[in-house]
């Protein structure tokens, strides 16, 4: 990993149930972070890549398998990872580590579409970034 397909945070709060645990949905808020953090690192802005690469993205399907807890002031590794590419689709996997252990594995599915909004290839420039992406560093067992 570099530091650019990488988040590293500490656990408020504010980001746990009243028992002191992350609360699920809270996931999906580092891994929309850790993404956006790291397509601008590679110059591009999901807002933007109409007018950049002649295309939208769409998100189509997410999830997330929760193995351990994470607890306040846990401090945090969000990883991103390839997951697929295919013609006209992708997805990114995140990988959520506390001191090495993988805690949480997260999965985001994007497709992309023209500016007709018809079915259009993941344009070559976008596949290089996607392709620079490391490979999981971890697997899940089926249920988790």
């Amino acid at each position: 990993m570099t530091q650019h397909d990488r988040l590293e945070f500490q656990l408020t709060y504010g980001d746990c149930d009243t028992v002191g645990i992350a609360f699920f949905a809270i996931y999906y808020r580092w891994m929309e972070r850790a993404y956006t953090s790291w397509m601008s690192s590679h110059g591009l802005r999901s807002g933007e890549l109409p007018d950049q690469l002649g295309i939208i993205t769409v998100g189509v399907s997410s999830g997330a398998t929760y193995l351990r807890p994470a607890k306040v002031l846990d401090r945090l590794t969000c990883g991103l990872v390839l997951d697929h590419i295919g013609t006209t689709s992708y997805s990114v996997g995140y990988e959520f580590t506390r001191e090495g252990e993988l805690i949480t594995r997260g999965r985001m599915a994007y497709v992309c579409r023209g500016l007709d909004w018809s079915k259009t290839p993941v344009p070559d420039a976008l596949r290089r970034v996607l392709e620079s992406l490391p490979s999981p560093h971890f697997s899940v067992p089926a249920g988790g």
